[in-house]
């Protein structure tokens, strides 16, 4: 077995860090408590402490999925530091078991390194491990429901670290089991915290088959022709860094969650009523998945428009689909845009759009 160490480059804050220190959207105020945990008894423990305390519990790795208010005085967040990675031998396959709070590229960037195919179409996605089966993220043809063996988390409802099996993950489009279950814990955190996820990956063939139509492009490929990993990382980062969805501190374009919201998945008698040039793609259960930065910019919207002229929310200049922080946009900045672009995308075509980042609103402590 071999090990590795692929921890978050997080900022070393104190205690009294704001969630605009540790958020990719660089929005949030000062939580009531912030703890960082290197271990999974401490991530246990202070999870268990703050429900039997019956407060808001925040669980966060890279934060790049998260867009909060700035009175937080009420919630705890929790941090998970920890990064290691175990990979080991079985057959044709590589499997991979990484802490919840390893860094989620520097484990495709890895897989690459080492031949082992599965996610290089995920290349770039900022944030944690952790995240990867509760959002069931996905980019370029790829998702982690096709690679994900399981998971070990820590049940909140029965206080119990338990496995689950990649069929009880219960994955749909950018949707799991776990994200599903915010409703029914303390909110923002689900009532499974994940500790650390099981892959399995192709060890034999360092080449994976291209399944999305503008990366086939990029690479110069037809669509199910196979390319080695390493191309297909480059030419994924380099699209995702043309749309501003590469983290870089200079670029306001990725003071962002990355794509704002997910594309629609529409019946075949809405998507059949939808302009010719409109992108659609076949998708699960008969339904017909369309392009939500198409819609947004068919409905008059376009890259770096805001609410009004300087505003400090806007969209991209680089890509319409991410919603960014200008500087010193605030929670309601952002939601009031978002809102606007809705209600647009809405009336011009029927659809309504469902926001992706996990959303905080203002949490006040609790009366003493």
């Amino acid at each position: 077995m071999e090990r590795f160490d692929l921890a978050l480059a997080s900022p070393r804050v104190g205690p009294e860090a704001a969630l605009a220190e540790l958020t990719s959207f660089r929005i949030g105020g000062r939580p009531g408590r912030l703890v960082d945990c290197f271990d999974q008894a401490e991530l246990v423990a202070a999870v268990r402490q703050t429900d039997r305390a019956g407060g808001p519990l925040l669980v966060i790795g890279g934060g790049s999925n998260l867009l909060a208010g700035e009175e937080l005085g009420g919630l705890t967040v929790v941090r998970d530091r920890r990064g290691a990675v175990r990979a080991e031998a079985d057959g044709r396959e590589i499997r991979l078991t990484a802490d919840a709070g390893a860094s989620w590229d520097g484990l495709v960037e890895l897989t690459v390194e080492r031949g082992w195919a599965g996610l290089a179409p995920l290349s770039g996605i900022p944030g944690s491990v952790g995240a990867s089966p509760v959002q069931n993220i996905g980019a370029y043809g790829a998702e982690v429901a096709q690679v994900v063996e399981s998971a070990r988390v820590f049940d909140r409802r029965a206080d119990a670290v338990v496995e689950l099996r990649a069929e009880q993950f219960g994955f749909a489009y950018r949707d799991s089991a776990l994200k599903r279950s915010m409703a029914e814990s303390a909110r923002p955190t689900p009532r499974w915290v994940v500790l650390d996820v099981t892959f399995r990956l192709d060890s034999w063939c360092p080449q994976m088959p291209v399944a999305y139509p503008g990366l086939a492009s990029a690479l110069g490929l037809a669509m199910g022709e196979r390319a080695p990993l390493a191309a297909i990382r480059r030419a994924v980062l380099a699209i995702r860094r043309g749309k501003g969805m590469v983290l870089d501190a200079a670029d306001r374009d990725t003071w962002s969650a990355g794509s704002f919201f997910t594309n629609p998945l529409v019946s075949a008698d809405v998507a059949a009523a939808l302009p010719p040039r409109a992108p659609r793609f076949a998708a699960a259960g008969g339904l017909v998945k369309v392009s939500a930065a198409w819609l947004i910019t068919a409905s008059g919207i376009e890259r770096g428009q805001g609410l009004r002229p300087g505003a400090p929310a806007a969209t991209s200049s680089k890509h319409v689909l991410a919603l960014t922080n200008r500087g010193g946009a605030t929670y309601d900045d952002v939601l009031a845009l978002a809102a606007w672009i809705t209600a647009r995308v809405e009336a011009r075509f029927g659809i309504r759009l469902t926001p992706e980042p996990v959303r905080i609103p203002p949490i006040a402590p609790a009366p003493a």
